[in-house]
């Protein structure tokens, strides 16, 4: 019998993943034809769709009976407006638009849909930062940086993990030494709180590595300045800082790698993961040498009392950038089409 096959997708900020998704015979999901379109360049969801089932499946085929799409930001009442992209989905709405049936399109918060993914993840998917103890059947967490900070949580239940969206990546930042305090500081004077993403994720990083030209009050060196104009700034100072080239990008990225892991070890601590904890997001995987030397790791377990507890906790990163995308056909293959959305 013919494999159901579903559209699936992984918006974000900066990229919008847009892929089809089937089980083989021995269940596994195989993603089809996965295509990158640059999200600012796109007014809409609609037109990106539009372009890549008439690319794929020809301009009059009909779509696929089912769709999941990860969204970065909250989804309320099966809408969602982007809080990077001048953009706003409403589930039935798009449905109509691209000639889908009532409530076939599952609207998932990014990190939830992450967060299924987990479950599809073979053992060269993730590099593990520590083993741990896990808990059979305990909570799992996940937390991942890239245009911005996503988390999410998920609880055993009658059918395996359920995941539950978070916007803990908007809480507070919490400063713990007296540079971090002056980083709060510098950052206050640009927003009016500031959060964790403010921090960790790519745009915090650019800020990480601002207050510390100014913090020192040394001179931008002008092929990164050069470099910075035409290419992402995080990648810039993520490339110098893993090569040594630059102080300053070394010290950034410290301090960001930092920040990240003490945020993991919150997380771990508020979702009590004693089945893992696992980090995701686009920005970890390209700086794997560093998320690897012991930065991480030591803010993630310096917790005080709780350090101890925090070692038996299980830390896997993620190194498939797909995640997002299995988890979004993992529930679009498992929902039956009426169901509504996944909130978060």
């Amino acid at each position: 019998m013919k494999s159901e096959v579903a559209l699936v997708g992984d918006i974000g900020g900066t990229k919008t993943l847009v892929a089809l998704a089937s089980r083989d015979e021995s269940g596994r999901l195989r993603i089809h034809g996965e295509t990158r379109y640059e999200s600012r360049d796109h007014p809409g969801l609609e037109p990106i769709v539009r372009d890549y089932l008439a690319r794929t499946l020809g301009p009059t085929a009909p779509p696929p009976a089912r769709a999941a799409f990860g969204l970065a930001g909250p989804v309320v009442g099966r809408r969602w407006t982007a809080p990077n992209l001048p953009w706003e989905i409403h589930g039935p709405v798009l449905e109509a638009a691209l000639g889908m049936r009532a409530g076939s399109i599952l609207m998932l918060n990014d990190f939830l849909a992450a967060g299924y993914g987990i479950a599809e993840l073979g053992d060269e998917d993730a590099r593990t930062l520590q083993e741990g103890v896990p808990e059979p059947r305990g909570p799992r967490a996940i937390l991942g940086a890239g245009t911005g900070l996503g988390q999410a949580v998920l609880f055993w239940g009658e059918d395996g993990y359920e995941a539950r969206a978070t916007e803990g990546g908007h809480g507070d930042f919490a400063a713990r030494k007296e540079r971090e305090w002056r980083l709060h500081r510098f950052l206050r004077t640009r927003h009016r709180r500031v959060s964790v993403e403010r921090v960790v994720s790519g745009p915090g990083l650019r800020a990480i590595y601002d207050f510390l030209l100014h913090d020192e009050e040394v001179p931008e060196p002008a092929a990164i300045r050069t470099a910075m104009a035409s290419e992402d700034p995080a990648a810039v100072i993520a490339s110098h800082g893993l090569a040594g080239s630059d102080r300053t990008c070394v010290e950034a990225l410290d301090m960001f790698v930092s920040a990240y892991g003490a945020e993991a070890g919150n997380l771990a601590l508020r979702a009590v993961a004693t089945g893992g904890l696992w980090v995701g997001g686009g920005i970890a995987p390209r700086i794997l040498e560093k998320m690897t030397d012991g930065t991480f790791m030591a803010a993630f377990l310096d917790k005080g009392r709780l350090s101890g507890y925090l070692r038996n906790v299980p830390v896997r990163l993620i190194v498939n950038l797909r995640v997002g995308l299995l988890g979004a056909a993992a529930r679009a293959l498992h929902a039956a089409p009426t169901k509504d959305c996944d909130h978060g």
